[in-house]
């Protein structure tokens, strides 16, 4: 099972990934309405997630935790931190479409900003998303991620250039 409870919320907790957590990470990152609303075109193999454990999620550059709800693995929020300079960091998540529009990836992304702010004394998180996932941009404005522009035709997925959204949070416009 996941690791640890390394951030608890009342309806999800975030954990830390294990090696038991991959055959879950890659299942998820391959079904299309992951890949297509985080723009990875590309088939996922168990040697390119294992890659993904070893250089992402167990390195110092971003903190990478499991969605759970109840136990059960629900997805995955991560921020990808700077080089240290000006205290940025990239907010990405996914939740499994099984786990969709229950609240998930809202009170993750709210958990992982928070921690973002208050313990790594970041200043900025930004997050990006595509124009047609409405949902993924409905959790950003319930977070106060502001709309800062616009990226046009910048990723060619399913046949089409779809434009790139580019939100942004500051530390002092979170209460």
């Amino acid at each position: 099972m996941a690791g640890p409870v390394f951030l608890d919320g009342d309806d999800v907790q975030l954990r830390t990934i294990e090696e038991e957590d991959l055959s879950f990470l890659q299942a998820g990152v391959n079904d299309p309405q992951v890949w297509r609303a985080i723009g990875r075109p590309h088939p996922v193999n168990g040697q390119q997630e294992r890659e993904f454990f070893d250089e992402v999620a167990s390195s110092d550059d971003s903190v990478d935790l499991l969605v759970t709800v109840d136990g059960d693995r629900a997805g995955i929020v991560s921020l990808w931190l700077d080089d240290g300079h000006s205290q940025n960091a990239e907010l990405g998540y996914w939740i499994d479409p099984d786990h969709h529009r229950q609240g998930y990836a809202s009170e993750a992304a709210d958990l992982l900003t928070t921690y973002g702010f208050r313990q790594l004394a970041l200043h900025r998180i930004e997050a990006r998303v595509f124009e047609f996932n409405d949902p993924s941009q409905r959790v950003l404005e319930s977070l106060g991620f502001r709309h800062e522009g616009t990226h046009r035709e910048a990723v060619y997925i399913d046949g089409a250039y779809q434009d790139v959204l580019w939100y942004g949070l500051l530390v002092e416009d979170t209460p």
